[in-house]
């Protein structure tokens, strides 16, 4: 791939800009590892085909061209190109991208703004975007490496479609590294193993896999060849002692949340201990003890969630290896704690739910009743304060009239839990005789 300066850009400068960036596709259809998105039947594609853009949330992890495809799209659409940052921008600031925005769209031209970390924003931030975006004075682009679902305003997430950005595979690193080699004029002095193992380095990053090239290329003697050992020592990183298509990785994660729901400690501390010797992230670990305290665990146990976020905490503090010892004895508290997926499925079902009866309104006995107005209408009347009744329990029927009661959460005889259900069926019997 040809470099992206432009010929009147002096060399000196051009091999002083970083490779990653040397190397930006300047077309989408040069853009590699999205291919559901820029490839020729990829959604962006289509978009531009249609001349129609909406505001778009992307999201994905780092080092999977988000900016660059934002970038893009603003000049194959003909669109002037705002960027901004979540972390270093505030309210005026945006306050100023807004007015330049509307006095860009006066003279006829449309705004693509593209906003990085867009989940940093807070929900009053996040909502200074909907008037922009619905006068069309703004096509808004953001982008984000957590789940929209959970960090993003659904105000928000209802006027912009999300687009799923996917880690860089084998293949598309690979041929960034060939474009790196190209424009290098040079091949990487990796042996085979090497450069399969620069690529595991990687995890999908294309911007990592570069920045590890031009490392090598930097330390690289004439004629000189690095082996796996060699490289681990020039990047003073080690790769994941997987099989190349990460599938090693799954399997191992697998099999350790397997073993801890399947309540066998010394499996669990093997598997668990396999991905620490690997190079895994122990914090990426510390994440998947969490999930497994909440899905496997949940309130059979309630401490396992409380032990697991301080075993992370711990790891912060400690660093490695010390810090490992605290995910092992979380790990092996979870093996060992009672089980119970009651929380979950009762999750699930209740989402279903919600997403089924959505627009049903609560009983306006229990809904708040701050005017006079919304006092006439009913709200609140009838409320019994349960705190004021025998046993501290009114009975009153919480759900929307239309939906009736339903059940989602049935606690096990199990740990904690066991004693969850025995209130739970108190609190039925009193309903039954207070109803």
């Amino acid at each position: 791939m040809s470099d992206l300066f432009s010929s009147s850009e002096p060399p000196e400068m051009t091999s002083a800009r970083p490779l990653a960036d040397r190397l930006r596709p300047r077309t989408l259809s040069e853009v590699t590892g999205q291919e559901h998105l820029t490839g020729e039947d990829g959604v962006l594609t289509r978009m531009i085909a249609s001349g129609s853009l909406g505001s778009m949330i992307f999201w994905g992890p780092p080092g999977t061209g988000k900016t660059t495809v934002a970038r893009l799209l603003s000049g194959e659409a003909g669109l002037a190109f705002e960027q901004i940052s979540a972390i270093f921008s505030g309210v005026a600031d945006l306050k100023k991208v807004f007015e330049s925005a509307r006095a860009r769209r006066m003279s006829g031209r449309q705004t693509l703004l593209f906003v990085d970390e867009i989940h940093r924003f807070n929900r009053a931030q996040q909502d200074s975007f909907l008037p922009v975006m619905e006068d069309g004075t703004v096509i808004l682009v953001g982008a984000t490496t957590e789940n929209p679902s959970f960090e993003l305003n659904a105000a928000l997430l209802s006027r912009a479609r999300v687009l799923t950005f996917k880690p860089h595979g084998e293949e598309s690193l690979q041929e960034l590294l060939k474009r790196a080699e190209e424009t290098e004029g040079k091949p990487l002095p990796l042996d085979a193993d090497a450069r399969a193992s620069l690529i595991r380095m990687a995890d999908g990053d294309g911007r990592a896999a570069l920045t590890l090239a031009e490392e090598v290329w930097r330390a690289a003697r004439t004629d000189e060849i690095f082996d796996v050992d060699a490289l681990q020592k020039i990047v003073q990183r080690r790769a994941p002692v997987y099989d190349k298509g990460q599938d090693g990785h799954y399997n191992l994660i697998s099999a350790l949340h397997k073993s801890v729901r399947g309540s066998d400690p010394d499996a669990a501390l093997y598997y668990l201990c396999r991905m620490f010797d690997a190079g895994e992230d122990p914090l990426y670990l510390g994440r998947r003890l969490v999930r497994m305290a909440v899905e496997d665990i949940g309130l059979a146990d309630p401490q396992a969630l409380a032990i697991c976020n301080a075993a992370k905490d711990a790891y912060d503090y400690l660093g490695s290896p010390e810090g490992e010892l605290a995910l092992a004895q979380a790990c092996v508290y979870l093996a060992t704690a009672p089980k119970s997926n009651g929380v979950y499925t009762a999750y699930k079902a209740a989402m279903r739910a919600a997403k089924e009866n959505g627009s049903l309104l609560p009983p306006k006995h229990i809904l708040n009743a701050p005017t006079k107005l919304m006092k006439g209408e009913g709200y609140g009347d009838g409320y019994r304060y349960d705190h004021d009744e025998p046993d501290a329990f009114s009975g009153q029927d919480y759900f929307p009239e239309k939906m009736g009661r339903k059940t989602f959460y049935d606690p096990p005889e199990r740990g904690f839990e066991r004693e969850i259900r025995k209130r739970l069926e108190w609190w039925a019997k009193l309903r039954r005789e207070r109803s």
